[in-house]
């Protein structure tokens, strides 16, 4: 092999002469009987294999090694045209790792094993001295000035690595003596190269599990699936080039691999065609679960292509808990580009990536479950307002006002007004035990009965009563509701009221001096749904206007401040006390001014429970 050299200024210097000016520095003196010094030359190959292991023991980086030994070599023999070659096991080709003398375009040559000089040494493990290069059948001229050539290869382990090859523009410019000398830098640079490589192996996995470190520090944060692949792409790029990258993810409603992510020289690409299990590479990935490097795709019967420009193809699945979920695919328009390197690379961070994708794909099917409760429970609370009456009755000699502020997006209060013929209306005002979604269906299934109720006109207490029974029959573990009954007569003014375990009312009248007093109308009882056959006391109280009698919920004396104080039984009284004159005064501001002092109270804490309130205000 030759190539036209680039000039050279040395002279060619026979080995065994002018050895002082070949290695100027090298003389020892030696001390004489007399004290003076003797000036004392070592032998040339002992001064050479000093000058050699030093300049190979002194470093791991393989271009500082080679430039070294080039160096070395060309004060013992001046060479116009130094090169060294590294065998590459995938492609069984020589590579140019090193030259000087070659023009620049040649450093991109590739020697297949067994062409010209070089290919020669290599395939028979021996040096190859040519004194005339047109005499040499397997000569490949490349440059017609090079007559000369010595090519010895660097044997480790019984295995050839690579070849130094030098050549020159003089015929038989080189000897046997050149030949010997270049076989001993041989013998000791092979091992040096395989230091140097394993070091830079090494440091190059070190540096890769860094970056994997990273990668995976990063994608375990990203809960967006379509960000997640996305971004796996990009730093994916850090640790292997790609040209092509793809992700399929497996569907088990469709039973194939469908496209999620793919990109193309950078730009993302939108592919529609599915893989089938054990198709192509990466249904062969995904089928064998084990990843399928392909050097070269032309001469694989698997591949499917896709991409014409494709020549070499890496599959690895993505396994996460003994299934597969998927296949990241990499491919690149250069043959035998990918190797077991880069395949250990990818599976090991394949791993972590399927285990990103999944908890991506489990924050996705979570979000979407939310989005579908939301979508429910808003739902659930417009049948919850509707179930409530839009307006309260106004009775000829009463006021009523009714509010209701739900803890949740819908909640398990409930109040209701029925109408017992002229003159007289029926409250109910209830709490279904529980909260959100079971709290309002129970508090809907116990609207429908009181409402089917309702036509039997009953007292309080035997309403009460029924409404027990009825839930008896429909009985629910742990459910049960707490439900006052008050029916207001208009011809009397007179209200009757009975209690199954709610919050009991508070009766507001004036007194002779002007002033306001409170007290609790006593009435008790078990709550609905919990116990058969239950009899309920019934009270009743006769009002003069502007007397109030106020219902409410537990919510309203349960409520709590942000130091965790509750509202109470106490505050509310006061507050009660402080109402403007009966005579002014209206329901429905009894109300406002209830639910504001509470709101108020709570200061942004929310709500623990269901706030309703009702008033009748005799008139």
């Amino acid at each position: 092999m030759s190539i036209r050299p680039k000039p050279a200024a040395s002279t060619a210097l026979s080995l065994g002469e002018k050895t002082e000016h070949a290695f100027e520095g090298d003389y020892r003196p030696a001390a004489g009987a007399t004290g003076e010094t003797i000036p004392r030359v070592e032998p040339l190959q002992v001064v050479f294999l000093h000058r050699l292991a030093d300049a190979l023991n002194t470093t791991l980086d393989l271009q500082t090694l080679m430039h070294r030994v080039a160096d070395l070599v060309r004060a013992v023999i001046d060479y116009r045209i130094f090169a060294i070659f590294l065998l590459n096991d995938r492609t069984h080709e020589l590579w140019m790792r090193f030259q000087t003398g070659h023009a620049p375009e040649t450093e991109r040559m590739r020697v297949k094993v067994g062409q010209g000089v070089v290919g020669q040494a290599t395939l028979l493990r021996s040096s190859i001295l040519i004194e005339d290069v047109h005499t040499y059948e397997h000569y490949i001229s490349a440059n017609p000035d090079v007559l000369s050539e010595l090519a010895v290869p660097l044997i480790l382990k019984n295995k050839v690595i690579g070849v130094i090859d030098i050549e020159s523009e003089t015929p038989s410019f080189f000897t046997t003596e050149h030949q010997r000398l270049l076989e001993l830098v041989a013998s000791r640079m092979a091992i040096a190269v395989e230091n140097a490589r394993l070091y830079t192996r090494v440091s190059r996995q070190a540096q890769t599990l860094t970056v994997l470190n990273e990668i995976s520090r990063e994608i375990t944060s990203i809960l967006d699936l379509d960000d997640l692949l996305e971004r796996i792409g990009q730093l994916l790029k850090r640790v292997i080039d790609f040209q092509m990258f793809t992700i399929v993810l497996w569907s088990e409603r469709n039973q194939q691999l469908e496209h999620r992510f793919s990109s193309r020289y950078g730009e993302r690409i939108l592919r529609t065609r599915n893989v089938d299990l054990g198709a192509g590479l990466i249904g062969t990935a995904a089928e064998l679960r084990q990843p399928v490097l392909a050097p070269d795709v032309r001469k694989d019967p698997r591949y499917i292509a896709d991409n014409p420009e494709t020549r070499s193809e890496l599959a690895v699945p993505l396994i996460y808990k003994g299934k597969v979920i998927g296949v990241i695919d990499l491919e690149h328009t250069r043959l035998h580009y990918y190797n077991e390197d880069h395949q250990r690379t990818l599976s090991t961070l394949a791993a972590q990536v399927a285990i990103s994708i999944a908890n991506a794909r489990l924050y996705q099917r979570i979000h979407e479950e939310e989005q579908r409760l939301e979508r429910d429970l808003e739902m659930a609370r417009e049948v919850q307002l509707r179930l409530l009456p839009p307006e309260p009755p106004q009775p000829a000699r009463a006021e009523i006002a009714a509010r209701f502020v739900a803890a949740r997006s819908i909640g398990g209060d409930l109040y209701d007004f029925l109408d017992y013929g002229p003159g007289r209306t029926a409250l109910a005002i209830g709490d279904v035990s529980g909260k959100a979604t079971p709290a309002a269906l129970y508090a809907a299934l116990v609207s429908g009965i009181l409402r089917s109720l309702a036509p039997q006109r009953l007292s309080p207490a035997a309403l009460l009563a029924a409404l027990n029974d009825q839930l008896q029959e429909r009985r629910l573990d742990a459910q049960y509701v707490t439900m006052l009954i008050a029916v207001w007569d208009d011809s009397n003014a007179t209200i009757q009221i009975a209690n199954a375990g709610s919050v009991q009312p508070l009766f507001v009248t004036a007194e002779p001096d002007g002033s306001l007093s409170v007290r609790t109308i006593r009435a008790e009882g078990f709550p609905l749904g919990l116990f058969p056959q239950v009899t309920y006391e019934e009270f009743t109280y006769s009002t003069r206007p502007g007397d109030r009698v106020i219902f409410f919920s537990d919510g309203i004396v349960d409520a709590i401040d942000p130091e965790g104080q509750m509202y109470g039984d106490e505050r509310l009284c006061m507050l009660l006390q402080s109402l403007p004159s009966p005579e002014t005064d209206t329901a429905q501001s009894t109300v406002n001014t209830i639910l504001n002092s509470v709101t108020a109270f709570q200061a942004g804490t929310a709500h623990f429970d269901d706030e309703t309130v009702v008033v009748l205000r005799a008139v």
